[in-house]
């Protein structure tokens, strides 16, 4: 008999399942949530998520939330940065083992999008450490030839260019732009790091990654506080992959201006996220109120419809107009 059985993650989020008696809090059902919730990705064993999030999600208290992984991060079953919001479960591996190289390749994008914490680079070097034992065709797949530290540091050029850094241009400083991240935030200048801090993010790229991710994780969080269900009637948005991500970047745009039309600044806050959502919980076709003819009257707005740029647009429209009235 097979030692292993397969969940779909989405059991949590089945209408069904949800309408059985709740999980109370303990260790155990926190477990089983950690090995197999909805905010599981790719990599076995190492996903972001927040303590609130999860909590909210399984419906416990943050109180009772922390005390059930405490119990679990005891027997050294899980780890955390509640700070960074990345979630490790060390022995995952051993029973998530990758069919191929071409499975741990396709790990690649995801690890991009994780956090860079102290936590994420132990648990690369763990990665790494197991890869190691299927062969070096599957360690190649995720790092190639650089370490897991390695691979988040910029390498220096093996020789100096010779050549002067800069021209002398006229009006140099009027010309250049400050560059700034996907949220609207100054790109922070690079800084040489200090004795014992993590490895920054290796390229702009990578900030913008981790910035998109932030707002997205942000605009779910107010997007199920507000208007999913059990406190509101819309689906619970429970995993960012990749399509809800371009959702939120293709709205960014709309945001920024929306922020700098308000308080002069660009920059997208949680409080952005917060003023929508509070927006569209007033119109009873975007809260799931209806009305909803055939041949659509089963449909519903989510998470990604109710960031298209027009949705966001005509929002923030009628909540100035109804301001100024």
């Amino acid at each position: 008999m097979s030692r292993y059985r397969k969940i779909e993650v989405r059991t949590w989020t089945d209408e069904k399942f949800r309408k059985l008696t709740p999980l109370p809090p303990c260790g155990q059902g926190l477990w089983f949530f950690l090995l197999t919730g909805p905010f599981t990705g790719p990599i076995p064993g190492l996903f972001r998520a927040g303590r609130a999030a999860m909590a909210e999600e399984l419906g416990w208290s943050t109180e009772a939330f922390d005390e059930a992984f405490r119990e679990v991060s005891e027997q050294g079953m899980a780890e955390a940065d509640f700070t960074a919001r990345l979630v490790w479960l060390p022995k995952a591996l051993n029973y998530n083992r990758p069919e191929n190289p071409n499975v741990v390749k396709s790990w690649r994008a995801e690890l991009d999008l994780l956090p860079e914490c102290e936590l994420k680079h132990r648990a690369l070097a763990a990665i790494r450490k197991h890869l190691q034992t299927l062969g070096n065709a599957y360690v190649a797949a995720l790092f190639g030839d650089e370490s897991p530290v390695e691979k988040h540091i910029e390498k220096p050029s093996p020789k100096p260019s010779g050549k002067p850094l800069t021209k002398d241009m006229p009006n140099q400083e009027q010309e250049q732009e400050q560059e700034k991240d996907i949220g609207g935030h100054p790109a922070a200048a690079p800084q040489l790091p200090l004795p014992g801090d993590p490895p920054p993010p290796a390229d702009l790229a990578s900030r913008k990654a981790q910035r998109l991710r932030q707002l997205a994780e942000e605009a779910r969080e107010a997007y199920n506080r507000i208007l999913a269900k059990p406190h509101g009637l819309l689906t619970a948005c429970t995993v960012l992959n990749k399509p809800r991500l371009k959702a939120v970047e293709k709205a960014l745009p709309t945001a920024r201006a929306i922020c700098r039309q308000l308080s002069g600044d660009d920059r997208v806050t949680p409080e952005f996220w917060n003023a929508l959502f509070e927006a569209a919980a007033k119109d009873d076709f975007l809260a799931g109120r209806g009305p909803y003819r055939p041949p659509h009257e089963n449909w519903r707005p989510d998470f990604e419809y109710l960031l298209r740029e027009s949705v966001i647009a005509k929002l923030f429209d009628r909540e100035m107009t109804e301001d100024a009235a």
